[in-house]
Parts: structure tokens; C-alpha cells; sequence
């Protein structure tokens, strides 16, 4: 009794485990047998624990035996005998036979062994019998009543603190995502549901809700819950809360809309929800959850399988989408303020809806499929703090790039471009004067070409590099003077053509007459890019200044400031690093860049590293994406090679988001 109640089966009793008990209680009664001295009473205090046993046994074959039957009544009575046994099968019960057939057979003439076998048993047999044949009449009443009222869906089987209901539905009748729900739990006040998802079976089939706090219309609700059994779950008409005027009524309204609860291991920053609607969630989309009586958003960026015990042994896969923090909108500012706190476990979540975006002259762009814009707050700081825009062939950079232009030109802020591709001047002609600008591209090409071949004792003063750094030095003095109304000035590097002197001149004989002379080589384009930039930083020196002056723009930044093992040739080290000190210094004097590229690898960090905000569009490039990882965190470079044309990671001064810009 004790081994059997207290070790081996202390919780659950199996029919295997009652025939165990049945048969080993059995042989013990026949070693001890003697019905041929014995007189009538102890005969039949002999039979009936034979007889029980006999029969408890039999009963646990039968629902061995019709458990698996196709015929619902088998089945009931399977489960029925199965739950009779947690009482008249167990150990207590069975060796209770046994003690009271040997107290009186073998201990009626002594008082003292009487005594004390009655105290052992009571000690160990000491239970609550009424609470017992009330649990059995529940589990049997579940299983034989018919009249359970229509509405009733199913009983309460466990919870998942905090807010997750587990049902165990009886019925055959599937029950619709989103069903509102009556919760009519004994050891609880009465709550409203909402019905999720399916996740296992056992004796039924298992259903998920989610508790809403509507506690205003509990009283609507009283007359259903009268009519129902305590720890059942039942419908409710969804017009009842269709009535309620709060956020979670307003919510629960397009309740169609949630995609999730909020599953462990979310943090301030980061939110893990549990998938329970699939329908349009994808890379980029917002949803939405309560972190108090704030409504917060957050971005998806990524997702993975998982699988988890939900009751007893009973496991469902699921999806569990990862989501960044956005903030909480402020309609009349246009903008996301920070929340600083988390939301409760299984709190729902919410995915917005698909909007219809309508342009704003202030945004560059907008939160795919909604209506919440992402502009830049500081066009100034845009400039002075650098920007970079990264991603591959096609995907729209430059646009971005004469998009943020024509910005800094509204603003009063003058462009210098350094464009390899010739497509600035297009794009930007309402703001490019070309007649005016092709004579001046000209001078400085004369004075490129002026002394091409000249030489000079001093290697400085060598080559056309001298003229041609005056030439750009004047073309810029007088773009940049503030009387000036230009606003956009354009250089191709490629097309800008001058000679350096490296070495001091040599003498040589050539058929015996001494000659001297010293080696000219052409600039290449990271060279031109040095001489204006430090022409640029050199005429907005004299005053220092808290807003945007000028920004220069490095359109293919890989071929104009490259990486140290990047660089054609040795003097291209030296031009990037002239370049990148100008950048360095020139935010004080209201100076900084634009940077695009395809390749991030192989533009220098220098000046990359100084970049305030960047926009990464969609890459390939293992090497820019680790780097970029130290930015944008893992999870939005994961995202960077399925982005769609148009769309990128956008990151400002406070805040990573994935945006699809409105521009071209």
C-alpha cells in the first residue's frame, strides 16, 4: 500500500498498474487460504476481497481492450472505467481488502494487534473521500451528460500565466479565430476570451484564448454564465463587444488583425511573439502591442520554427517573429516617441493593417504598407554628420542621393558632386546651369593640359598640378561666396585631367650629351577628388559654424576614396587619406558628404566611420555586411540581401528602421 500510493504511482493510476496491484493482492489472499477449516464469516470475509479484485481487474482488461474501439460508447466507457480507477483502483483501496479480511481472520482476539494494524491503516489511508467521489462524479458527468447548454464550447484544462486559457473542447464544432468567449472559472471571477488557435489533443481537442480585460461588460454577461457549469468555457455574442469604448475594445473591434502574443524572452529593445496568424506578415511590416496603456510599434526583421510541450505531452510547432522596437506615434508631432519598458508575456499582438500611403513633402519615405513617414528631422546635421548610401547595382542609390540634394539645395545648403557616371547633371538640371558650367570645366582642363610636360627642380611645382589645383580653387571661391546664387556644382574626376612630378630630375647621358629630366604621371580620379575636397575645406575655413554650409557628394565612393587595399596605385593611399582628413575636420566649418557605393568593402572606414546616418539598401557583400553589423545590429544586416528596389535600412542619430522611400 504504502510503495504503491506513495512511490510507484502517486499521481497517476494506469488499468496495467490496477491489474498489478489486482493480481499481486489476489495471490496473497490464496497463499493464506484455508476454506476448509474456516468457519462461514471468515469465508466471506475471504470472498469479497477475492471477488474485488477479480472484478477491478476484469474491468481494467476491458478498458485496456476498448480504448482504441471505433464505437463512441466503448470509448466512453474505456475513459470512464480509466477515471473510476483513480479511486477504486488504487493501492489504498485494494490492500484495504486485505488488511480488514486479515484483521478480522487472523487479529480478532487481540486487541492490541487490532489496535495498532487499525492505526497503520488509517494513517496511511488518511484521504478526503468526499472530495474524491466529487472528482469522479465531475470527470463521469463530463464524459455521460448530455444537457450541457449549445453554447458551451468546452471546460478550462490548465493555464499559461499570465493570460492564456487552455480548453479541452468536447464538441466536434471547430471554433473561429477571434470568437469571443465566456470564462467561467471556480477559483476566479468570470472573464471574456477570445478564441486563438488549435494545439494538441488529449481526451478532446485542445483550444488556446486569450483573456481581454473588459470588465464593463461582465455584467452583460451574467445571465449566460448562470446557465452554464463551473470551469466551462461558452460562447457570448461578439456584439457585446462591439459596444465598448476603450483601446482594447477599439482593438478587439479588428481583432482580425492580430498576428501573435508576446512570447519569452522579449526585451525593452527587442520583442519574440508567438505567430498565430500568418496572413501578410513578412520582413519590414509593423505590429503593434500594449506596454501599459501605450500603444507601441515594432518592426519585424526576423523569424525562425519552434516547438514546445503545450499540456501533459502534447507538443505544436509554431513560427516566433522577431521585431525591433519602433516607438509610440505621435499623430500630431508625426513622429515615434521612445517607450522605455517591456510587454507582458502573451500580451497580444497586433499587425497594421495595410494603408494606402499618401506622399509628404517632408518625408523621404514611409514603413512598408502604412502610413507612417520617416523623414529627416535635420537637414543641416543630414550634411555636417555625414551620410552614407550603400547597396548594389540598380537599386536605387542615386535617386536617394538627388533626392537628399534637392533637399540641402532647399535649404540653402550648396552641393559639390563628384559624379562618375554623368547623372547628376540630368537628373538635377533644373538646379545645373551647363552652358555656364562646361566653360568652366574648360578652364580647368587648360590648365590641366597648360603644363602637362614641364618639369621642375622642386617636384612640387612639377607637372599641371599646380595650375590645375588653382583652377578648382578659384571655380570653388567663387561657387561657394554667399552672394552666389548656384547652388549645384558638378566635377567628373575621370574627365579632369592633369600630370604630377613625384622624384626630383635626374641627369642622363644620351649619345654622349649629358640631358636631365624628370618623370611626369597623369592624376587619377581619388587624386582630383583630394585636390576639391581640400579646396572645399580650404575657402570654409575662416569661420566655424553650428549649420550646413556645403556637402560634397562621392557618387561611386569605391573608386573616389578607396579602401587602403582597394587603391590602383601607392599616391591613391596618400589622396584618401588627404580626403578623409577633410571630412574629419569639416563639420566644425559646416562642411561634410554624401557617400554611395556598391561595394562597402572597399571604401575607406575613415570616412565611413563618421557617417551619422546611413541608408543600406540591398547587398550581397559578406564583408560590408559585417561591417555594417556594428551599426545596424545583426538582425537588420540579416535582411539586406532580399530587400525589395526602393527599400533600405534606414539609420539616424536614435533609430534603426527598415523604410520604403517615395521619391523619382
Amino acid at each position: 500500500m504504502l510503495l504503491g500510493s506513495r512511490l510507484i504511482t502517486p499521481f497517476y493510476l494506469r488499468p496495467a498498474d490496477v491489474i498489478a496491484y489486482t493480481v499481486s493482492a489476489g495471490i496473497a489472499l490464496f497463499i493464506v487460504n484455508h476454506w476448509d477449516v474456516w468457519d462461514t464469516k471468515e469465508r466471506i470475509f475471504f470472498s469479497i476481497p477475492t471477488i474485488y479484485c477479480f472484478f477491478v481487474c476484469f474491468l481494467a482488461f476491458v478498458t485496456i481492450f476498448t480504448k482504441d474501439s471505433d464505437r463512441i460508447s466503448l470509448t466512453k466507457l474505456s475513459k470512464g472505467l480509466s477515471n473510476s480507477f483513480d479511486i477504486f483502483g488504487t493501492p489504498r483501496v485494494i490492500f484495504s481488502f486485505l488488511i480488514l479480511f486479515s484483521l478480522y481472520v487472523f487479529h480478532r482476539d487481540s486487541a492490541i494487534e487490532m489496535l495498532s494494524i487499525g492505526i497503520a491503516w488509517a494513517i496511511t489511508v488518511a484521504t478526503s473521500p468526499a472530495e474524491t467521489f466529487i472528482i469522479l462524479w465531475k470527470k463521469i458527468q463530463e464524459l455521460w451528460i448530455i444537457d450541457i447548454p449549445k453554447k458551451v464550447v468546452g471546460l478550462i484544462v490548465a493555464y499559461q500565466s499570465p493570460g492564456i486559457v487552455l480548453i479541452r473542447q468536447k464538441k466536434s464544432e471547430k471554433v473561429n479565430f477571434g470568437t469571443p468567449l465566456l470564462i467561467k472559472d471556480p477559483h476566479a471571477p468570470t472573464k471574456i476570451g477570445l478564441a486563438l488557435d488549435y494545439v494538441g489533443r488529449d481526451e478532446g481537442v485542445l483550444l488556446r484564448a486569450t483573456e481581454v480585460e473588459l470588465k464593463n461588460i461582465i455584467e452583460a454577461t451574467k445571465e449566460i454564465a448562470r446557465g452554464i457549469p463551473d470551469g466551462a468555457v461558452a460562447k457570448i455574442d461578439g456584439n457585446i463587444i462591439s459596444g465598448v469604448q476603450n483601446d482594447w475594445g477599439n482593438i478587439l473591434q479588428g481583432f482580425s488583425s492580430l498576428a501573435g502574443i508576446v512570447a519569452p524572452e522579449t526585451t525593452i529593445n527587442r520583442l519574440y511573439f508567438e505567430v498565430i496568424k500568418e496572413d501578410d506578415l513578412e520582413e519590414g511590416r509593423l505590429v503593434e502591442t500594449f506596454i501599459g496603456k501605450q500603444r507601441v510599434l515594432y518592426q519585424i526583421v526576423g523569424g525562425l520554427t519552434k516547438e514546445e510541450i503545450v499540456y501533459k505531452k502534447n507538443t505544436y510547432g509554431y513560427a516566433r517573429a522577431q521585431a525591433q522596437k519602433v516607438g509610440m506615434w505621435i499623430e500630431g508631432d508625426k513622429k515615434f516617441k521612445p517607450v522605455k519598458w517591456l510587454p507582458k508575456l502573451n500580451a497580444p499582438v497586433f499587425l497594421k493593417t495595410d494603408e494606402e500611403f499618401k506622399p509628404v513633402a517632408e518625408a523621404v519615405g514611409h514603413f512598408p504598407k502604412t502610413s507612417y513617414t520617416a523623414g529627416i528631422k535635420d537637414i543641416n546635421g543630414l550634411a555636417t554628420h555625414n551620410t552614407a548610401i550603400l547597396g548594389i547595382l540598380g537599386v536605387g542609390k542615386s535617386m536617394l542621393s538627388i533626392e537628399l540634394i534637392e533637399r540641402m539645395i532647399a535649404e540653402g545648403i550648396k552641393v559639390i558632386c563628384l559624379d562618375l557616371t554623368n547623372q547628376y547633371a540630368e537628373e538635377l538640371s533644373d538646379f545645373y546651369d551647363r552652358d555656364y558650367e562646361d566653360k568652366q570645366i574648360s578652364k580647368i582642363q587648360e590648365a590641366g593640359a597648360k603644363d602637362r610636360d614641364n618639369w621642375e627642380e622642386d617636384p612640387e611645382k612639377g607637372g599641371s598640378v599646380p595650375a590645375f589645383s588653382k583652377a578648382i580653387f578659384e571655380d570653388l571661391h567663387e561657387f561657394l561666396k554667399t552672394e552666389n546664387q548656384r547652388m549645384l556644382k558638378i566635377y567628373n574626376p575621370s574627365q579632369l585631367f592633369a600630370t604630377k612630378q613625384i622624384y626630383e630630375p635626374k641627369s642622363f647621358m644620351v649619345n654622349k650629351v649629358w640631358d636631365r629630366k624628370a618623370a611626369l604621371w597623369t592624376i587619377t580620379p581619388v587624386e582630383t577628388t583630394r585636390i576639391i575636397s581640400e579646396a572645399a575645406l580650404e575657402l570654409l575655413k575662416g569661420e566655424m559654424v553650428d549649420r550646413a554650409r556645403a556637402c560634397l557628394v562621392y557618387e561611386e565612393a569605391h573608386a573616389l576614396i578607396p579602401e587602403w587595399n582597394s587603391v590602383a596605385s601607392e599616391g591613391d593611399k596618400a589622396a584618401t587619406n588627404g580626403s578623409a582628413r577633410v571630412i574629419l575636420q569639416g563639420r566644425k566649418y559646416g562642411l561634410g558628404c554624401i557617400l554611395v557605393t556598391q561595394r562597402t568593402a572597399n571604401v575607406t572606414k575613415t570616412i565611413l566611420n563618421q557617417c551619422n546616418t546611413i541608408f543600406a539598401m540591398r547587398s550581397f557583400d559578406e564583408t560590408g555586411k559585417d561591417f555594417l553589423s556594428n551599426y545596424i545590429g545583426k538582425d537588420y544586416t540579416s535582411i539586406l540581401s532580399s530587400l525589395p528596389e526602393r527599400e533600405a535600412v534606414f539609420l539616424g542619430k536614435r533609430q534603426i528602421v527598415k523604410i520604403r522611400y517615395i521619391f523619382g
